[in-house]
């Protein structure tokens, strides 16, 4: 008897819990979906894999609907690769990107003449071709000795001309071959047999930023001229007046040429009859030539005239010689 109940003490633990059949109901015998328990037997239909497919999408996607995903993918269509390393070397492909601005590297020496060379070559060659060739570049003004102004470029962008047209193998190797000319600002294609630097256009905003850096830096350019104009005029103007004060604080001495009549009347010439105070007047020569201002005073007899200039909006009296002044008829 005692082995007997130790074998049947033995046994009694082989039937768990989780091996009985639910027939009364107990809080960790869950059952299981229908969906779940068709999948694992192998009955679901086409239909019913379709509806289940979609539940689990409607699921992992939860607030945003998984339709709209799907369409957003098909919408976003993958670049177009090109069939062979051979098409990346044909150029002709290149005008189906419609114009563009293009890069051209030319010499830093000179890079004005070299665009102006450019464009008289298109439009002798192809007189029916649209382009535009732009070189930015800033003028810079400034006053000689003589009083003469000279006018000289700066490029912002040394070695480069800016060309806007449809590009193509002709026209490509047609500017590859103008004088002082190196090529286009591009990128490197093809493989081991052969390569070619393929030009490579300028994005419209690029282009944009360097058409307002262009006119920011012209108007700075300008501003400083002026303002170095008007230093300089100050400057003679403040030299003309301290000059003329250490002239009067001089003992004035009676000169034989202010007391001889005969020569102050040749002085004066034609214009003495028309130099009178109030008058209109213009400088020939000296450092306010081709300046027109107003006659204030007349002295026939030294041979000295003052005259009134409009300098920025205040106007300012300067002696200069008779000789130097003709009566303004415009």
């Amino acid at each position: 008897m005692k082995q007997e109940l130790l074998v049947l003490q033995w046994r009694s633990p082989l039937l768990l819990p989780s091996h009985r059949p639910c027939s009364l109901p107990n809080p960790r015998c869950t059952s299981l979906p229908s969906t779940v328990l068709e999948a694992s037997a192998g009955e679901l239909t086409a239909k019913e894999r379709r509806q289940l497919r979609k539940e689990r999408r409607e699921s992992k996607a939860g607030d945003r609907n998984w339709r709209e995903e799907v369409e957003e993918r098909l919408m976003v269509k993958p670049k177009k690769e090109y069939k062979s390393w051979t098409e990346k070397l044909n150029l002709d492909l290149l005008a189906k990107l419609g114009t563009q601005w293009w890069v051209i590297r030319v010499s830093r020496i000179n890079g004005h003449e070299t665009a102006e060379v450019i464009a008289k070559a298109l439009i002798r060659n192809y007189p029916d071709f649209e382009f535009k060739v732009y070189y930015p570049a800033v003028k810079e003004q400034r006053k000689l000795k003589n009083g003469s102004i000279s006018v000289k470029l700066k490029p912002l962008f040394p070695g480069c001309v800016f060309l806007n047209c449809v590009m193509n193998k002709e026209i490509h190797d047609f500017i590859r071959e103008v004088d002082r000319v190196g090529g286009f600002v591009g990128s490197k294609v093809g493989n081991t047999k052969r390569q070619i630097n393929k030009p490579k256009p300028v994005p419209v905003d690029e282009m944009e930023a360097i058409f307002q850096q262009a006119k920011e830096e012209q108007e700075k350019s300008d501003q400083a001229f002026k303002e170095e104009q008007h230093n300089s005029i100050k400057s003679i103007i403040e030299s003309a007046s301290n000059q003329k004060s250490a002239i009067d604080a001089k003992p004035k001495r009676k000169s034989r040429r202010g007391s001889d009549p005969s020569k102050n009347s040749q002085v004066l010439g034609e214009n003495s009859k028309s130099l009178v105070p109030g008058s209109s007047v213009r400088v020939l020569s000296g450092p306010f030539a081709e300046f027109s201002g107003r006659l204030k005073e007349l002295d026939p007899k030294n041979g000295k005239a003052s005259v009134g200039f409009m300098l920025f909006g205040k106007e300012s009296i300067v002696e200069i010689e008779v000789e130097q002044i003709v009566a303004d008829t415009t």
